[in-house]
């Protein structure tokens, strides 16, 4: 094969682990899930978790006395960086590029093969374009120096040996600024550069095919809307209660919660009485989660844009069609 991989990418709510789990099914496959908030214990709803989407319903052939019949069975695909961690700890980038290693080397060891499914740019691209991420050190001796310096100076002194600010929120206070400086620094130190190059070496060489798979914008936004209304009946904003009332165990605070983004964001806004209505926290949510698929999209053409290949599938509505398109693409690369 031309791959040892696939990738399955795309905007929310179009299906793509549907599609993944096809997949898997077909090749003999395991999933790993880019998602940064499925990796949470406890955000079953609101992040779309839907484990029963991997127990995919079949029809085998079967013989029996009479000859071969046709039965229907129920297969389990397994899946990888799912629950991985508590609320109380903030997973990052670093967390999944040591996480879909791990899976991608277990998975590969038993013979299958690994198809990463998911939405989360960042995530994706990590692992596409081979991130080198190497732990920050700090270096005492030199905070200690810069701790001495004026705001003022360290601001010249970032300007001086940034090649290029991302944007002036990078001053911000003393701290923030002492820490700008210690990581540029780290970032082109020796040590730096012979981690990277150890890390790299280290890794299994990926050979991804990447497929990409959504629907014409309107669609997508029909798609959100039901999505949304049938998570609330299934119960999201009691998860996000819940979630609150066992904070002390495995749950989270208001603002903890907020910074998860999207249905845990409005959601806590609106038990908190910030959003007066439920109704007028749904009409928020949905437009919120819309103008993420947008940037979700984004995010793919930038990839797109920087030579990352990603081959698109036909925008059926049907996702066993997609399946079909996404079989044919994969026959087509072995």
């Amino acid at each position: 094969m031309s791959f040892n991989c696939i990738f399955v990418l795309g905007p929310t709510a179009v299906g793509k682990t549907a599609i993944g789990v096809r997949l898997a099914h077909k090749l003999n496959g395991e999933i790993i899930s880019a998602d940064s908030r499925q990796v949470y214990k406890g955000l079953d709803i609101g992040s779309g978790k839907d484990l029963k989407d991997y127990d995919l319903s079949v029809v085998e052939p079967v013989q029996t006395a009479a000859g071969i019949e046709q039965t229907s069975k129920t297969v389990h695909i397994p899946y990888h960086v799912i629950d991985v961690c508590d609320l109380n700890y903030e997973y990052n980038l670093f967390d999944f590029q040591e996480d879909f290693y791990k899976a991608f080397a277990d998975i590969t060891s038993r013979g299958k093969l690994p198809i990463c499914v998911g939405g989360t740019g960042m995530y994706l691209d990590n692992i596409i374009r081979n991130y080198a991420m190497i732990p920050f050190t700090e270096d005492p001796s030199q905070r200690a120096e810069l701790e001495t310096k004026t705001e003022e100076e360290l601001k010249q002194i970032l300007i001086n040996e940034k090649e290029k600010l991302h944007n002036t929120s990078e001053f911000g206070d003393k701290e923030r600024m002492i820490k700008s400086i210690l990581i540029n620094r780290f970032n082109i130190s020796d040590e730096c550069r012979i981690a990277r190059e150890k890390l790299q070496s280290s890794r299994p060489k990926l050979a991804p095919l990447i497929i990409g798979t959504t629907l014409e914008r309107n669609f997508v936004r029909q798609r959100i809307q039901k999505r949304l209304f049938d998570r609330v009946e299934e119960g999201l904003i009691e998860e996000v209660e819940n979630l609150y009332k066992n904070r002390e165990q495995n749950g989270a605070e208001w603002a903890r919660l907020e910074a998860l983004g999207l249905e845990y964001r409005f959601v806590s806004q609106y038990l908190q009485g910030k959003i007066e209505s439920k109704e007028k926290m749904v009409e928020l949510l949905g437009i919120a989660i819309g103008q993420f698929a947008k940037r979700q999209e984004t995010w793919f053409r930038c990839m797109e844009k920087k030579g990352v290949k990603i081959n698109w599938l036909p925008q059926e509505m049907d996702v066993e069609k997609r399946f079909e398109a996404a079989l044919k693409l994969v026959q087509a690369n072995i």
